[in-house]
């Protein structure tokens, strides 16, 4: 197997594990999920990659994600 067919097989098992884990999520769970995967990507681009960029960007989209649609 090459590595190319590794890496795809690798990526589609963790997509299916992780598309299963959201299954039994509540919407604010799935908000706050949401936030900070977005969060994260918008924090990563805004600081050129940094890490410290990355997670401050996740935990304030998880914020932010966990608020909206607040009872």
């Amino acid at each position: 197997m090459t590595n190319s067919k590794k890496i795809i097989a690798g990526s589609a098992l963790v997509l299916m594990l992780g598309l299963s884990a959201c299954s039994n999520m509540s919407d604010r769970d799935r908000n706050t999920a949401i936030g900070a995967g977005a969060g994260g990507v918008a924090g990563s681009v805004l600081t050129d990659g940094s890490t410290a960029g990355t997670i401050g960007g996740a935990v304030v989209g998880g914020v932010i994600g966990n608020q909206v649609d607040k009872d």
